[in-house]
């Protein structure tokens, strides 16, 4: 049964990506019409609010160091959206989604910088290559301006997350975790969003955009993250979660929100590759070992 279970993280991953790259056609058109800031809000609320609905005795289970790290992990994640939306709101989404992107080679360095653990050179190969991949999808311009740092800020604090969920989730309890995470956001966007004043879903179409990513894309996808990384080493799950990009190239193309180009195809393949790379089996058959905290371990 061991031997199974990275398969099942890896499946568990991918079918987040879906989801993500679903929710990000969706909410394309809802957040025209509400401010980014209240959209976030009222999405993290009605997922923290439903799971906690869904089991109640989640709140037993929230020990001081769960709560110190799901406030710590909230944080960084809570403010990889933040910096995303300011990048989004002073430079083009095709550059800001490329660097947001960076994250899956910011992964692989800060599990280096802060943990002096070794990442395997095929790691490191693959990362590269879905970068790559990142850039032929993403970028349709050329130089940086000052506001795009905004954009490297949250490639930072997504790694970050991804870091730190890897090293302490091993050990917790999932459910209880994610709860906590999810708490944590929904406070920092309901200060972000208060300044302008608090304006909920305006239509049916809002309403709808935020119910599914409140429960699919945030509850149920934030749950799988968490579970699944308990079971797999950060820069790998940097890799699978690029896959995002690719589902929603394609779901975009599918609803008619954007054109299949050829540089399109072949960035999503070296992004498709890079994930065979990574999770290719060693020489024994079996996946490379992952990740354990010496302090839960």
């Amino acid at each position: 049964m061991k031997q199974k279970v990275p398969a099942l993280a890896i499946a568990a991953l991918v079918a987040v990506t879906i989801i993500w790259g679903a929710a990000f056609v969706i909410m394309k058109p809802a957040i025209e019409q509400e401010p980014f800031w209240d959209f976030l809000a009222f999405r993290f609320t009605i997922a923290t609010v439903v799971m906690i609905a869904v089991r109640p005795k989640v709140l037993k289970a929230f020990t001081p160091k769960l709560l110190w790290r799901g406030l710590i992990l909230g944080a960084l994640l809570g403010s990889s959206y933040a910096t995303q939306t300011i990048a989004l709101e002073q430079t083009s989404a095709a550059i800001t989604g490329f660097l947001t992107g960076l994250y899956v080679v910011a992964t692989p360095i800060l599990t280096w910088l802060i943990f002096r653990q070794k990442t395997r050179k095929r790691v490191w190969f693959g990362s590269l290559l879905a970068l790559a991949g990142l850039a032929l999808i993403s970028i349709t311009g050329a130089g940086i301006e000052v506001a795009q740092l905004w954009g490297v800020a949250c490639a930072l604090f997504f790694a970050g997350h991804i870091v730190g969920l890897g090293r302490w989730s091993p050990g917790l309890d999932s459910y209880a975790l994610t709860v906590v995470q999810l708490g944590v956001i929904a406070v920092f966007m309901w200060v972000g969003a208060a300044p302008d004043g608090i304006q909920p879903p305006p239509n049916l179409d809002v309403w709808v955009a935020v119910l599914f990513t409140a429960l699919l894309a945030t509850a149920f996808a934030f749950f799988m993250q968490t579970w699944a990384q308990a079971r797999m080493e950060a820069s790998r799950v940097a890799v699978i979660l690029t896959l995002e990009v690719v589902f929603t190239a394609v779901i975009a193309v599918l609803v008619g929100q954007e054109t299949l180009t050829l540089k399109t195809i072949i960035g999503g393949g070296l992004i498709v590759l890079a994930m065979f790379i990574v999770e290719w089996p060693s020489k024994d058959g079996l996946p490379d070992p992952v990740a354990v905290d010496p302090m839960v371990h």
